[in-house]
C-alpha cells in the first residue's frame, strides 16, 4: 500500500517532516482543528511550528505513536518529551477514544515517587532541556518535588554507584539497600546527593533551591551544596558560564539565612566573582552577607587587590562598603564585642594601606571615620597608621594634614602616643599644640599651682587670662580643644575660619608679652643701676 505525505511540517527550522495529516490529526487535537473539513482534501498542506518543545526529535517520537496505532512505551528517558509534546499538540482526544497520550503520561508520571534515584536524573536532565518552550515546566515540577522528597529524608541511604548516573540501569529505588562507609555519619547522609545534582543547569538549581527553602529544607546544607556547585561549575566552562553560575549561586544564597551561610565560603566566592564583572545586584548581595558577618573577618581577608586599572594597591572602596554594610542594621543592633572586633580589624587595615603612596585623603579619612567613636577604646593604633600615612605622604598641604589629625579622638590617646605627637614634626603645629592642651586637661586635677599670680592683659579679643606654668590663655585652650572636636568633613569652612581667628589672637598675645617683657627687664634694670631695693614681679607666661 503506497504512503501518503500530503503534509509538511517544518519543526522549529530544523527539519522537515513528510507525514499523512489524516493519520496525525486523528491523535492531534491541535492539527485536526487546523485542518478542519479539508482532512480529506487531496491537496498538499505545510505546516511551521517555531517553538515546538523537544524539537525535531520530540516531533518524530510523537510521529511514531500516531503511526503505531497509538502505542508507545512510556520510560523514564522519554516521558518528560512525551508529556510535553502532547500537551503541545493537544493529543488528549482520538479517533477512538481509548488513546489518550497526555492522560497516559500524566498516569505515569504520578507513579514517580517508586522510582529509582538515577530514573528522576534522567527525567530531570531531559526536562531542563526541554527549556524555555512553554508547556514543558508540568512534568518538571513533579520531578523537582520528588527529587526534594527524597533528599529530605536524611536517613534515607544514597544510591549506590551504580544508581548515580543518568546513564546507568533503572533499579527501583526501594531496592536501592547498599550501603558504603561514607554513610556512617549524618553528614554524608545529608549530602549524598550534591554530586548528582551537578547535571542541574542554573535555571533548575534556582527551581529546586526555592522549592527546598519552602519546603523547610537545612539551611546549612542548601549554602553547602550551592558553594559545592559553584566550584565544581566554576573549574571549567567560559567566563560567560561562570559568571551565570556565581550569580545564581549568591542570588539563592541571599535568600537563605545568613547566619548558616559559611563567612570562608563567601570570601571564596567573591574573589571568583570580582574577576568576572558579575550583576551589580548580585555583587550587592554577597557584599551586604560578608558586611553582616564582618566581625568573623580576618586582615587576609581583606587585603582584596584593587581592580584591573587602578593605581592603589588595595581595593578600599570594598572594604568601605562592607563596613556600610555591617552598620545597616543600626548600632542599636550591633554588640559592643562585635563592634570592636570590627574595629581591632580595621585598625590592622589601616596600618596595612597607610603606606600606600597612591591612597588618597579623602580615602584614608573614610576608613578611619567609617565607625562611630565608641567603636575604639584607644587611638593609638589609628595614630601610628596616621603618622605612617604622614610620612610616605611629604606633599600633602596644611590643610589636608589638619583634616587628618582632626580625625584623631586625643582624649583616647596613650600618655606615650600625645608625647609621641606633641615631638612628631609631620604633624601641623596646631596639632601639637592641641594634643598637649588635651592633655593638660586630663592631669589638670592631678596638678597643684604653686604660684596663684596672676597677670591681665587688654587684648583685641578681651581680658585674657595669662597662668604662670607657661599655659596659654584659658579662652584659646577651648577655642583649641574645641576645633579638634568640629567634623571636619562637613565643617572644612567653619573649622578654617575657627583656627585662622585663634592663630590671630594667639599672635596678638605674644606680641603684648613680649612688649611687657621688654618693659620689665628695662625696669629691673633702671632700679639695679639706682641701687634700690628690689620688688617681687609677676611672673610672665613665655
Amino acid at each position: 500500500m503506497a504512503v501518503c505525505c500530503d503534509l509538511e511540517v517544518d519543526v522549529n527550522g530544523e527539519e522537515t517532516f513528510m507525514v499523512d495529516k489524516k493519520v496525525l490529526a486523528s491523535y492531534c487535537g491541535r492539527l485536526s482543528k487546523l485542518f478542519g473539513k479539508s482532512i480529506g482534501s487531496a491537496r498538499n498542506l505545510k505546516v511551521i511550528f517555531n517553538d515546538f518543545p523537544g524539537g525535531a526529535e520530540n516531533f518524530e517520537l510523537l510521529s511514531r505513536f500516531c503511526y503505531n496505532n497509538g502505542r508507545i512505551d512510556i520510560t523514564p528517558s522519554n516521558i518528560s518529551f512525551l508529556y510535553s509534546g502532547s500537551q503541545f499538540m493537544e493529543m488528549n482526544n482520538s479517533v477512538s477514544g481509548t488513546h489518550n497520550l497526555l492522560e497516559e503520561t500524566e498516569k505515569s508520571l504520578k507513579g514517580m515517587n517508586y522510582w529509582a534515584w538515577s530514573e528522576l536524573l534522567i527525567t530531570i536532565k531531559q526536562c531542563q532541556d526541554l527549556l524555555p518552550f512553554p508547556n514543558s515546566s508540568g512534568s518538571l515540577e513533579k520531578c523537582v518535588d520528588s527529587l526534594i522528597g527524597r533528599m529530605t529524608t536524611s536517613s534515607e541511604p544514597s544510591p549506590c554507584p551504580s544508581t548515580s548516573s543518568p546513564d546507568s540501569s533503572g533499579v527501583r529505588f526501594s531496592c536501592d539497600t547498599r550501603s558504603t562507609e561514607s554513610l556512617k555519619n549524618s553528614s554524608s547522609r545529608a549530602t549524598w546527593w550534591f554530586e548528582d545534582l551537578l547535571i542541574l543547569s542554573t535555571n533548575l538549581v534556582e527551581m529546586v533551591i526555592k522549592s527546598m527553602v519552602l519546603r523547610k529544607f537545612d539551611h546549612a546544607i542548601i549554602s553547602r551544596f550551592l558553594f559545592y556547585y559553584q566550584k565544581s561549575k566554576c573549574y571549567t566552562g567560559t567566563p560567560d558560564e561562570k559568571r551565570n553560575v556565581v550569580e545564581t549561586v549568591i542570588d539563592m544564597l541571599y535568600i537563605l539565612d545568613w547566619n548558616s551561610v559559611s563567612f570562608k565560603s563567601l570570601f571564596g566566592i567573591l574573589r571568583v566573582a570580582l574577576n568576572l564583572n558579575i550583576r551589580k545586584c548580585s555583587r550587592t548581595k554577597l557584599e551586604s552577607m560578608i558586611g553582616s558577618q564582618m566581625d568573623q573577618a580576618t586582615l587576609d581577608n581583606m587585603l582584596i587587590p584593587s581592580p584591573y586599572g587602578m593605581n592603589y594597591l588595595y581595593n578600599v572602596n570594598l572594604v568601605l562598603r562592607f563596613l556600610k554594610a555591617f552598620l545597616h542594621g543600626g548600632i542599636s543592633q550591633t554588640s559592643p564585642t562585635q563592634l570592636r572586633k570590627v574595629a581591632s580589624l580595621m585598625d590592622l587595615y589601616i596600618a596595612e594601606v597607610a603606606p600606600d603612596p597612591c591612597l588618597k585623603v579623602s580615602k584614608f579619612l573614610a576608613l578611619i571615620m567609617a565607625l562611630p567613636d565608641s567603636a575604639r577604646d584607644s587611638y593609638d593604633g589609628i595614630y601610628r597608621a596616621t603618622d605612617m600615612y604622614l610620612q610616605v605622604h611629604t606633599g600633602l598641604s596644611e590643610e589636608e594634614k589638619i583634616k587628618i589629625y582632626c580625625a584623631l579622638n586625643y582624649e583616647k590617646l596613650s600618655v606615650e602616643a600625645r608625647n609621641h605627637l606633641s615631638q612628631n614634626k609631620r604633624f601641623p603645629s596646631k596639632g601639637a599644640v592641641q594634643a598637649l592642651m588635651s592633655q593638660q586637661v586630663k592631669l589638670k586635677s592631678l596638678v597643684k599651682a604653686t604660684d596663684k599670680t596672676k597677670c591681665y592683659i587688654d587684648s583685641p579679643s578681651g581680658a585674657l587670662e595669662i597662668g604662670n606654668k607657661g599655659k596659654k590663655n584659658e579662652a584659646s585652650e577651648q577655642s583649641v580643644l574645641y576645633a579638634g572636636k568640629l567634623d571636619s568633613p562637613t565643617n572644612n569652612e567653619k573649622l578654617r575660619a575657627h583656627l585662622q581667628g585663634m592663630q590671630w589672637r594667639v599672635t596678638e598675645l605674644e606680641k603684648i608679652c613680649l612688649k611687657m617683657q621688654t618693659q620689665m627687664t628695662k625696669i629691673k634694670k633702671s632700679r639695679v643701676s639706682s641701687q634700690s631695693t628690689p620688688r617681687s614681679l609677676p611672673k610672665l607666661c613665655s
